[in-house]
């Protein structure tokens, strides 16, 4: 019996999901702590998008480069089911919803919302992804611990949003680019497999930041879009999001192709309670006794479909 990767044990796992999914919580805050640094205001849609951009552009430079010195293939894999055209479509789509779609939403919607609302919101594309892979996926079967996990890890998105007047309103702009942003991310996590059956997964990750964040420049820089005002600690905010971008997707990626889909996503059901505690810790946003409720049950749904038997 073959030797299982390190991105297949168990406990790795968790390890790998968790600090995928606690570097991305904290994302929240450091994009608008940026946005305030480079003085991005609501209206400059094109600074927000040139700000994504250049984030996400400069992470998957940094994952082909590190791709290329491990000597990782970059050609698609032989034997293509229907040919390198549809390969390369499927790609292109995979960039389209995993980045630049994904993040002109999120982007967008972000600066129109709180830090905690957002990353509250957000947290559908989790369990959109795990009923999503049980449909398309046979190794995503639907069981009713995911189903009973899956209730309670929402109840938990339900606890954060209790007594949320002081938050505000739905708006489309805010709440509804964060959903849109959310289903972008699902059905990306759902591509990722196969994005790992046609080309290296590391150098798909690469290769979907760099264009992605590409096209997100593209438009900035034709809608007029600039960092007005560029300190140091706005490019130090910046680097650290280059990283979480790097390091999250990276790993991310490489376990949803190899390990049940729903048992790595819903790992991402901790987010919004990162997102939220350091929203409030960063940008003084009120702490709420609900956030600990929330994270007990993000907590305890992760148990419910991760445990044996």
């Amino acid at each position: 019996m073959p030797m299982k990767s390190i991105f297949q044990r168990p406990a790795w796992v968790a390890v790998f999901a968790f600090t995928a999914a606690f570097m991305w919580g904290w994302a929240y805050p450091l994009i608008k702590l940026g946005f305030d640094e480079f003085q991005i205001t609501q209206d400059m849609t094109g600074s927000k998008m040139l700000f994504a951009g250049i984030r996400f552009c400069l992470s998957g430079i940094i994952i082909l480069t590190i791709a290329s010195v491990a000597g990782r293939a970059f050609s698609f894999k032989p034997h293509l089911p229907k040919g390198k055209m549809e390969a390369s479509l499927f790609l292109l789509l995979f960039t389209l919803l995993n980045t630049t779609l994904h993040y002109a939403a999120f982007y967008i919607g972000l600066s129109h919302s709180q830090g905690a609302r957002a990353a509250i919101l957000n947290s559908t594309s989790v369990f959109t992804l795990v009923i999503l892979a049980c449909l398309f996926f046979k190794s995503d079967k639907m069981t009713v611990r995911k189903i009973i996990g899956c209730v309670v890890g929402f109840l938990g998105i339900l606890a954060l949003n209790m007594d949320g007047k002081d938050s505000g309103a739905f708006t489309f702009l805010g709440d509804g680019m964060i959903i849109i942003n959310a289903l972008c991310g699902a059905f990306a996590g759902l591509l990722t497999r196969g994005v790992g059956k046609r080309v290296d997964v590391f150098v798909g990750t690469g290769y979907s930041l760099a264009f992605g964040g590409a096209l997100l420049i593209i438009p900035g820089l034709f809608m007029d879009g600039s960092l007005p005002h560029i300190t140091v600690y706005g490019i130090v905010i910046l680097l650290m999001l280059i990283a979480i971008s790097t390091v999250g997707f990276t790993l991310y990626n490489k376990l949803l192709t190899c390990n049940p889909v729903g048992k790595v996503a819903i790992w991402n059901s901790l987010i919004p309670v990162v997102g939220a505690v350091t929203s409030c810790l960063c940008l003084s946003e009120p702490f709420h006794m609900k956030y600990a409720l929330a994270a007990a049950l993000a907590t305890a749904g992760i148990y419910i479909i991760n445990k044996g038997k």
